[in-house]
């Protein structure tokens, strides 16, 4: 199945979007729990701040299912982020999913 990335930055303050972020976070566990392959994460610069964004990585049988799922995202329904879908084909190396 192929593999998407959803890239965000936030477009206020991380105070503004902290109750979003929570909704996310059980969004995110609820797609787990139901079997959908997805992860998501912060992003941080190099003296480990958080840069103000995050990527989310998930499995769907094509771009409209991942867009489709993506749109439900509380982080993306808030309208506090900025976003790009992009479907993600590795041709070198391997990653493992747990």
């Amino acid at each position: 199945m192929p593999w998407f990335v959803k890239q965000e930055t936030f477009l206020h303050p991380y105070s503004a979007m902290k109750p979003h972020l929570e909704a996310h976070r059980a969004w995110v566990e609820q797609l787990r729990a139901d079997g959908v392959v997805i992860s998501s994460g912060y992003l941080v610069d190099g003296e480990g701040r958080p840069g103000g964004g995050g990527l989310l990585q998930l499995q769907a049988a094509n771009y409209a299912e991942a867009e489709a799922l993506v749109l439900e995202d509380p982080m993306v329904r808030s309208g506090g982020v900025e976003w790009r879908l992009q479907e993600w084909r590795p041709s070198v190396g391997d990653l493992g999913v747990r």
